[in-house]
C-alpha cells in the first residue's frame, strides 16, 4: 500500500512538473517578462554589483571548487553565508524582498562563471559554458530561459540573465529567476 502511494505521489508529482514546463508565454506574458528583463538590467548597472564583480574577478574562482564539491557544501556553512552577507547579496535580497515574490532567486557570476553573491544557495557554483552565462557575457545582451522548476528557489520560474557591464564591457552576470505563479496573475 505505501508503495503504492509513493507511486502514485511520484505520478502527481511529474505531471504538475510538465504541465509548469508547457507553461504558454503568451504575449501578455511576454510583456512582463520584458520589463522583468528590463528591471533585472539596472540591478546589473547599480554600482554595489558592479563592483562586487570588479573585486571578484580579480580574485577568481575558490582554488579547487567545482559544481560536485559545491554540492556537497552545506546551506549553514561559513562559505555559503559570506555569499550571502556580502553588500551584493544584501542588496539583491532588498530587490527581491520589495518585488512581493516576483522574484524567486537572485545570484551574481564573475567573470569565470564563480558566484559572487546570492540570496539563497545556488545548485552551482560555475555557471561558465551555460547558456544563462553564456549568452550576457559574450554577446552583452539579456538572455531569457525557458520555463522550469528550479530546485534552489523551491519555485516554478523563467530566469533572466544580464550582463554586469564596466566601461561597457561584460564583467559578469546577474541571473534572476521569475515566479511563473506571480507573473501568471500580473499579466491577467
Amino acid at each position: 500500500m505505501r508503495y503504492l502511494r509513493v507511486f502514485f505521489g511520484a505520478i502527481i508529482l511529474l505531471a504538475s512538473i510538465a504541465a509548469w514546463a508547457a507553461f504558454e508565454i503568451t504575449p501578455s506574458v511576454q510583456k512582463e517578462l520584458d520589463q522583468a528583463a528590463e528591471a533585472v538590467k539596472g540591478w546589473a548597472a547599480d554600482p554595489v554589483i558592479v563592483n562586487a564583480v570588479a573585486a571578484q574577478n580579480q580574485k577568481g574562482p575558490i582554488a579547487g571548487m567545482d559544481n560536485a564539491k559545491w554540492k556537497s557544501v552545506r546551506r549553514s556553512d561559513a562559505l555559503i553565508k559570506e555569499f550571502q552577507s556580502n553588500d551584493a547579496a544584501q542588496w539583491l535580497k532588498q530587490k527581491l524582498d520589495a518585488s512581493q515574490g516576483l522574484y524567486s532567486e537572485a545570484f551574481l557570476n564573475a567573470n569565470q562563471g564563480e558566484k559572487v553573491a546570492f540570496v539563497a544557495k545556488t545548485s552551482s557554483y560555475l555557471h561558465k559554458g551555460s547558456a544563462k552565462f553564456e549568452k550576457p557575457f559574450t554577446t552583452g545582451q539579456t538572455w531569457q530561459g525557458e520555463p522550469e522548476f528550479d530546485e534552489s528557489s523551491q519555485t516554478h520560474q523563467i530566469q533572466i540573465s544580464a550582463p554586469v557591464l564596466a566601461d561597457g564591457k561584460p564583467i559578469g552576470v546577474l541571473v534572476v529567476g521569475v515566479n511563473l505563479t506571480k507573473l501568471a496573475e500580473l499579466s491577467k
